[in-house]
């Protein structure tokens, strides 16, 4: 029993990996699933679909690995945050489809829950700033929305989880009703300095406590799954949140070590270890992970466009025809220019939380060409990651004597040249995995440490393999007047919001 099966269940497709004793991967299957936007600013899934699809890649990984159930050690679960099912706790049918993280459709109620004052209460307890992105408003909307469902809940029918939460009810038949503390975290529901369901939390925001799954710790025994789904009962022994996975499969276990995944946007986790740090600077105090019980936070800051920009180079402007191509065109821009592009394309995400602004180009002139864009599209992803690094840092002052390490992953880490720029910005080393799976590694690795398959977290660490480093190598001078010139485009971008 030296596999470990991964379920990595995401915004757009469901994947599953198998992972070797060794942490090598010996097969995968992924499977996207329809996207349903019913109204301006909503977007939901077939609760149906994610199960499905679900079964279906574990089922193809298991087979593809040329292994049977016999062999898997145990299941672990890493799931798109925030994303809300409400079910009935005797049919197991949801009463609603999933209203996905992206869903805006409690945004009046969120404006209302500021305007009451709540926002102090929610944050101080949660970490989290009151926001349709989170899961415990779209539960009282399903319950407000739903003919009878806010009365099926008081008498205890219905059932509320992410979605971690309802595949694992599903894989155990119905028997398990339970989350981790990361996904808990996420709820606005949850108090991550007691670790418990809040009832002053769910009486504001009209969640009855009956709905709410068990918190656990993220690497724990959680059930098995029926016989009839695999071949056999496999043990569940991990669950954590897609970016706390993410953390975890980068082995960021040590206070001042940071990671930051560069998909259609980039999130930032930056461990600050057993204490939960308050920020001045907008960004989300979240658990990292919790084990033996022990809860271990993080300062979370999210960028809305990091790859999209490269898209937007290739859709929108067609200077290119594959991603691949940006490094290279990049490389040939005129050094004499001075570009800069704030890709504020759906607001500014953190540190700024601005979601009225639009994006911007600046420095341009009458020799500015697809290169000097190309340029400027990469490298705003790079300046938006300083901005994350700088509020952290300021945040959180023990990562001015941390040994700062910025572990990254995801597609846009294929680009030498981005991440060069990356690290000559932030003026740290840049690390590059050799496993790119990092979120269903961190997965793998929670239900893998349960099962005895993985060791403990400081000797996991010794596993995690370096691909390359990229060193800084830009001077001072440079450094700061580009940094300066990227704070002068954010701030001419903000002023235009300030001048409608």
């Amino acid at each position: 029993m030296s596999f470990v099966l991964a379920i990595d269940q995401g915004t757009t497709s469901s994947r599953a990996i198998v992972f070797r004793g060794d942490i090598s991967i010996a097969a995968k299957a992924q499977q996207e699933f329809p996207q349903h936007f019913p109204a301006s600013g909503w977007v939901e899934h077939e609760p149906e679909d994610i199960w499905t699809s679900t079964v279906k890649v574990c089922c193809e990984a298991i087979d593809k690995a040329g292994i049977a159930a016999k062999d898997i050690a145990a299941i672990g679960i890493t799931n798109q945050r925030e994303t809300t099912v409400v079910w009935d706790r005797a049919t197991g049918q949801a009463v609603h489809r999933a209203i996905v993280w992206q869903d805006r459709r409690t945004a009046d109620v969120c404006a209302k829950l500021k305007h009451d004052g709540r926002e102090p209460t929610i944050s101080q307890k949660t970490g989290l700033i009151i926001d349709p992105y989170f899961s415990g408003t779209k539960v009282a909307w399903i319950l407000d929305h739903v003919p009878g469902a806010r009365a099926r809940a008081a008498r205890g029918e219905l059932m509320f989880g992410t979605i971690d939460c309802y595949l694992l009810w599903r894989l155990t038949g119905g028997k398990v009703h339970a989350t981790d503390a990361t996904n808990a975290s996420r709820t606005l529901l949850f108090n991550i300095h007691t670790g418990q369901w809040d009832d002053e939390l769910l009486e504001i925001i009209g969640v009855p406590r009956s709905m709410l799954p068990e918190v656990k710790d993220s690497s724990a025994r959680f059930g098995e799954c029926t016989p009839d789904l695999f071949g056999g009962a496999i043990a569940i022994a991990g669950i954590a949140g897609d970016q706390q996975a993410a953390t975890i499969g980068q082995a960021c276990f040590r206070p001042g070590m940071m990671k930051s995944t560069y998909g259609t946007g980039c999130f930032a986790l930056l461990n600050t270890g057993t204490t939960p740090v308050v920020s001045s600077n907008k960004l989300l105090t979240t658990i990292a992970y919790q084990l033996d019980g022990k809860r271990t936070y993080a300062l979370e800051g999210s960028i809305f466009v990091a790859g999209s920009a490269v898209q937007w180079l290739r859709d929108g402007l067609g200077i290119i025809k594959h991603a691949a191509e940006t490094g290279p065109l990049a490389d040939q821009s005129d050094s004499m220019q001075s570009v800069y592009l704030v890709p504020a394309f759906v607001g500014m995400g953190a540190p700024y939380w601005n979601p009225r602004v639009r994006g911007a180009l600046f420095g341009l002139t009458r020799n500015t060409g697809p290169a000097e864009l190309a340029h400027a599209a990469l490298e705003s992803v790079c300046y938006q990651t300083f901005d994350l690094w700088a509020a952290m840092r300021a945040d959180w002052p023990s990562s001015e004597t941390a040994s700062v390490v910025l572990r990254v992953d995801g597609g846009m880490t294929a680009s030498d040249w981005t991440m060069q720029r990356l690290a000559d910005l932030l003026d740290a080393p840049v690390d590059r995995p050799v496993i790119q799976e990092t979120t269903a590694l961190g997965a793998a690795y929670l239900a893998g440490l349960a099962a005895g398959v993985y060791p403990e977290p400081t000797k996991f660490a010794d596993n995690w393999r370096l691909e390359h480093r990229f060193k800084p190598n830009m001077s001072q001078a440079t450094r700061e007047r580009k940094l300066a010139g990227w704070a002068r485009a954010v701030k001419g971008v903000l002023a235009s919001d300030e001048g409608e």
